[in-house]
């Protein structure tokens, strides 16, 4: 038996698609995706159907992640507080405004954590952070990730949320995250997934990592004026997609950085542009 497991896809449908076809090529039916399905990227109302589609198709676990929380959040707060033309929240901005009622009834079905048994296998726990937070990155060699892998009684736990594909062992327990399908971190600008093989009892894991068309994605992105939206957070984007390693979240800490230095008080999404723009040339020297 094998399964694949997908997580943070955040839009990309091109990656998600290619990812589905070598899936496909390798004879699975049965998919694991672990949240965070749209987010940064162009065109989300097609990421959407393709998950429609292969929910159809094929038996398929999904799990909410921090990004659906977000836009539930956001309309149950009467989307208050996001901001266009902003890279702190115009590419959220966008993707909210992408999503149908279907969408977001979807999204509100998922649960944050779930205990899955697939035929006469062990169990495993699929999570988008962790299994007590959906926004926790599962880290090696750190304490809470330790408390969180013995807080559930599987001896597996799939999670995404950090971009990074890895495996942490801890005593008789083991994570393992499938990297990210869409703005994947140390990939090589590669498309990331996992499969899971289940062989005599015994998982086994496989990492798998894809060429695909990231220029198709870059030029979607100009297409919809998403640069227009989100000046320097799609920049970064743009970065990643194309290999690079800082992510969003370290260039969001250090445009808030130099926020407070220069007015003594920042808080999110109020960040000045020109404070985005000294983070990322700052970090790694991208220049808009």
């Amino acid at each position: 038996m094998d399964i694949a497991v997908l997580s943070d896809i955040h839009g990309n449908y091109i990656a998600l698609r290619r990812c589905l076809e070598y899936a496909f090529s390798r004879n699975i039916n049965k998919f694991f995706f672990l949240g965070d399905y749209i987010g940064e990227l162009a065109y989300p109302e097609r990421t959407m159907q393709i998950l429609y589609d292969i929910n159809e198709r094929y038996k398929c676990y999904f799990i909410k992640g921090n990004k659906e929380e977000y836009w539930l959040n956001y309309r149950a707060g009467a989307e208050k507080g996001w901001k266009d033309k902003n890279s702190a929240s115009g590419a959220l901005l966008y993707a909210y405004r992408s999503l149908t009622a279907r969408d977001l009834e979807f999204f509100e079905q998922l649960k944050p954590v779930q205990e899955i048994s697939v035929s006469d296998m062990s169990s495993i726990t699929i999570c988008h952070g962790s299994p007590n937070k959906i926004n926790e990155k599962m880290l090696p060699n750190d304490d809470r990730t330790f408390e969180a892998m013995n807080s559930v009684k599987t001896s597996i736990i799939l999670c995404g949320h950090s971009h990074i594909q890895r495996k942490i062992i801890h005593k008789e327990k083991c994570v393992l995250n499938p990297g990210a399908v869409g703005v994947p971190l140390f990939s090589g600008g590669k498309t990331q997934f996992l499969i899971l093989h289940g062989n005599d009892g015994v998982w086994s894991e496989e990492f798998i990592s894809l060429e695909y068309d990231v220029d198709t994605v870059i030029r979607d992105m100009h297409e919809v004026k998403l640069y227009e939206h989100a000046p320097y957070w799609c920049l970064l984007t743009e970065n990643i997609l194309r290999g690079g390693n800082t992510s969003h979240g370290k260039i969001l800490s250090r445009a808030m950085e130099i926020c407070r230095e220069e007015t003594g008080d920042c808080e999110w999404p109020d960040i000045p542009e020109r404070c985005w723009a000294k983070a990322l040339n700052e970090m790694i020297g991208l220049q808009k």
